[in-house]
């Protein structure tokens, strides 16, 4: 028969074991807060140097540029990239320290974790330069669609450059957003959707409201060499001289006034035609 085992022994044991790894730990302990004080030190002094060196360079001019966008004025904030990159550089410089003070711990689930966050700050850095650029990008493609309505009487130029401002603005932020390494293929797949439902839709409307256009622009193609200025000629019952002849209407003298037919009248309509 086996003996049971002396309760006592067993608790002094476990006790002596848990004293040892505790004693065991506490210089790693140790060794990672200094690490990490020393981690925070070195952080901010990079931060502050390159926070200085940016702001002397003239960095902040091009977030200058970036707050004069009106969305970005909308949001009542203020862009300064020189802080931002100095606090980005600051967390990464820590993360680093972070990495090296968790592997003197020796636990790999701590290490791991702040090794793929270090790993995703390149990633985020990309990111946001490409989100950046994008949003210049699209400003000025918005400004040049804006001057060219303008230059031709376009009255919805606001409308269209604000369209083309947010279509280039959602396409970079879809890349952005893929750049740091997210699946974006739901927003890729939405936003093809939305697109060409907005086309499809654009195109019927646009092709229900120009037709009677249309149909006057083929009719001009055709009736182009019937009928030419000077020509005496009767349309429906209305009878002058030809004074002018476009794309889209035909214009005749008759008497002290003029009549302007659609061009598609000289295809649907009885036209007699005097020598």
């Amino acid at each position: 028969m086996k003996r049971l085992p002396n309760i006592t022994e067993v608790l002094l044991n476990t006790f002596q074991t848990l004293i040892d790894q505790f004693v065991e730990f506490v210089p790693r302990i140790l060794g990672a807060l200094v690490i990490l004080l020393i981690g925070i030190g070195v952080a901010r002094l990079v931060a502050f140097i390159v926070r200085r060196i940016l702001a002397r360079v003239g960095f902040d001019k091009i977030g200058s540029r970036l707050n004069e966008i009106s969305i970005i004025k909308q949001l009542n904030t203020e862009i300064k990239l020189s802080d931002i990159v100095a606090k980005v550089l600051y967390y990464f410089i820590l993360l680093v320290f972070i990495t090296a003070s968790t592997e003197t711990l020796g636990v790999a689930a701590i290490t791991e974790m702040v090794s793929s966050l270090v790993n995703f700050i390149p990633k985020v850095i990309a990111a946001a330069i490409m989100l950046q650029v994008g949003v210049l990008l699209a400003d000025t493609l918005r400004g040049a669609v804006f001057n060219l309505c303008q230059s031709f009487n376009i009255s919805s130029g606001r409308l269209l450059s604000m369209i083309v401002f947010v279509f280039f603005l959602i396409i970079t932020i879809i890349s952005a957003l893929g750049q740091a390494g997210i699946n974006t293929e739901l927003l890729e797949s939405s936003f093809n959707l939305v697109i060409g439902g907005g086309i499809f839709a654009f195109a019927i409307g646009y092709g229900i409201a120009s037709r009677d256009v249309m149909a006057n622009i083929l009719s001009s193609f055709y009736s182009r060499n019937k009928y030419k200025e000077g020509q005496l000629i009767q349309i429906d019952g209305v009878k002058g001289e030809i004074i002018k002849v476009d794309s889209t209407s035909v214009t005749l003298q008759t008497g002290d006034t003029t009549t302007v037919f659609p061009m598609q009248m000289l295809q649907t309509k009885k036209v007699e035609i005097f020598s």
